[in-house]
């Protein structure tokens, strides 16, 4: 149990691996493609459904006031943030459409992660990535066919119908497998986090290392775009939170939520349903500085900033 926590918990150390080695030997990652990308997809989302589980989803209306001003900010503040990052830094078009598809896409499972390294109220962070997923059936398509609609063509129907089959279908089959099989999914749920771990690692190494060329030549441009909307997410959610919710550890959680996107679900609307390969590498970008950013974060909150004394203690997992 020890070792799957540790290896879990090194996630940003594989996805930086995964893009170093995508970017010297792109052959070795590559392999990695087509129907592939979608089915680890759905293996990370099953993996959030076997987490999850139906008292979850019951738990979002009692924590309502804690959850909405996150997910608000979810679908506000980080498409704003891709949106205003395009412009500013003058990316090409499929760049920039990439940068606000992944802004406009749910929090990912791996801030749950981040939040119980960093202390934080790990139960809320479920919560919140609980129903920017299911909220995203619509908040994605039609926040990106919006904002990057007049820069290419976005089929918003397409989008919705892949993000109904890539995210909703797995969190509801992990769910139902928890609820009627709780024995079995008792057995699976320690291993599940790192299957996930390994799903959005090899789909970063693949889109990274299949967009090589096209990341040297976006170069500093691009990469400065894909951390400031990480470190922009991370910060305005931080102030937001704290004022909104007035409490240390929530504000941590909102902070971690808003900063951290489901960058495979980018990758895989983008490879679907975009002409331009491009479109799908911000996302995988996304992933590998959303890892680095949470991490340094988590260590910082959990030296320097534990509270001494908090009324909402993190859940222990």
């Amino acid at each position: 149990m020890k070792l799957l926590a540790a290896l879990t918990n090194a996630f940003p150390l594989w996805v930086l691996a995964a893009s170093a080695l995508a970017l010297y030997r792109p052959e070795l990652l590559t392999w990695f493609s087509g129907p592939l990308i979608p089915i680890g997809l759905g293996i990370i989302m099953l993996s959030m459904g076997l987490t999850l589980g139906f008292d979850d989803f019951r738990r979002i209306a009692r924590e309502r006031r804690l959850v909405l001003p996150g997910v608000a900010l979810q679908y506000t503040l980080m498409p704003g943030l891709g949106w205003g990052l395009g412009v500013a830094f003058d990316l090409p078009a499929p760049l920039a459409a990439g940068l606000i598809l992944v802004s406009c896409c749910p929090g990912g499972t791996a801030s749950n992660v981040i939040s119980f390294l960093a202390r934080a109220d790990v139960a809320l962070s479920v919560t919140m990535t609980a129903v920017s997923t299911l909220l995203a059936v619509l908040m994605t398509p039609f926040l990106t066919a919006a904002l990057a609609g007049q820069r290419v063509d976005v089929p918003t129907g397409d989008l919705l119908l892949d993000t109904v089959q890539v995210v909703i279908l797995p969190v509801v089959a992990g769910a139902l497998i928890k609820w009627r099989f709780p024995a079995a999914s008792r057995r699976i749920q320690p291993a599940a986090p790192l299957v996930a771990v390994i799903a959005i690692t090899l789909i970063v190494g693949s889109v990274i290392g299949a967009g090589r060329q096209q990341v040297i030549e976006a170069g500093v441009r691009l990469l400065l775009a894909v951390f400031c909307l990480h470190v922009g997410g991370f910060a305005l959610g931080y102030l937001a939170g704290k004022l909104f919710l007035r409490r240390e550890l929530a504000a941590r959680t909102v902070s971690i939520e808003v900063g951290m996107q489901n960058s495979g679900l980018g990758v895989v609307l983008a490879q679907q349903n975009f002409a331009s390969p491009l479109v799908a590498l911000p996302c995988a970008l996304s992933a590998l500085f959303h890892s680095i950013i949470g991490s340094l974060a988590a260590a910082f909150w959990r030296g320097v900033l534990t509270p001494s004394r908090q009324t909402n203690t993190p859940t222990r997992t």
